[in-house]
């Protein structure tokens, strides 16, 4: 079971190339910090616009520089499922522990089309499959009842990374598929509420430029000390918020260039941030003491 702070890893640009080097340090660097574990070319990671190799690339650096150290997720979802199927082999054969599946976007399938899109690619790629539930992004949801028939017909989907910000669906899944069944929040403004309802971790944007005060968040909760941390919740809510002001992740790659970890560019047709918003991200991490 995937358990504490994995973080959605930024993919660092030098203009419009990928940054090996740039992106190899800040792995390295996430470890030791403490994360818990890796995920490679989800959102935060900017898939919609890497080519395949670029996706594939980056997934491998990653795997190179974790070296079994921490787990590492790939992010290997596509609205198509043969492309799904392709990716997640891919992650197969790479190493990855897992891979992270998001619901086909723009298609919006029903309940039927969602189930028979993750059993292909579960039958057909033999690793464990992380179901990533967006609505915000995708405009379509798993339901609970469609997440324990997964479970249930697919041994390898094992969790699901939930971002609908629903408190009470951690309760639902445990109720309808049992407590092994892995629960990792999408939404780092929510994750104290999350774990409190039966959740593991949390697949989180905030760690990028935050990763001892998520890994140690979830240290805390690990040992029963809720107060401590709820403490550091606190602190980094404002965070949380700034870096989602503007489509994400135009706020994180700003925030990791204050720490001097990448680059803040991004691939059109997302843009720099507006003045504005870089001073509410830089008042923010000075709230949380990062900067």
């Amino acid at each position: 079971m995937f358990t504490g702070s994995f973080t959605a890893l930024i993919t660092p640009f030098s203009g419009e190339n990928l940054d090996e080097n740039a992106f190899q340090e800040f792995v390295e660097w996430q470890i030791g910090e403490g994360t818990n574990g890796l995920v490679p070319v989800g959102t935060t990671g900017e898939s919609p616009t890497l080519s395949h190799a670029e996706h594939e690339r980056v997934i491998d650096l990653c795997l190179e520089v974790a070296a079994g150290r921490v787990p590492v997720i790939a992010g290997a979802g596509s609205n198509a499922t043969a492309e799904a199927i392709s990716l997640a082999a891919h992650a197969k054969t790479a190493g990855a522990d897992a891979a992270l599946l998001v619901t086909p976007y723009y298609n919006k399938p029903n309940q039927a089309g969602l189930y028979a899109h993750y059993k292909e690619v579960a039958d057909a790629v033999d690793i464990p499959i992380i179901v990533y539930i967006v609505p915000s992004r995708t405009n379509v949801d798993v339901s609970v009842e469609t997440m324990a028939r997964l479970a249930a017909d697919c041994p390898n989907i094992v969790g699901v990374k939930d971002a609908t910000a629903e408190l009470t669906r951690p309760l639902a899944l445990r109720r309808s598929i049992g407590a092994d069944f892995n629960l990792l929040s999408g939404e780092d403004a929510t994750i104290v509420s999350f774990l409190a309802n039966g959740g593991h971790g949390c697949i989180s944007v905030t760690s990028n430029v935050a990763p001892r005060l998520c890994a140690d968040l979830h240290a805390a909760w690990s040992v029963g000390d809720a107060a401590g941390a709820a403490a550091i919740n606190d602190k980094l809510f404002p965070l949380h918020e700034a870096l989602f002001l503007e489509p994400s992740p135009q706020g994180v790659k700003y925030a990791a260039s204050l720490l001097g970890k990448s680059a803040p560019n991004v691939r059109l047709p997302l843009v720099e941030l507006t003045p504005s918003a870089k001073a509410e991200i830089e008042q923010a991490m000075r709230f949380a003491d990062l900067i």
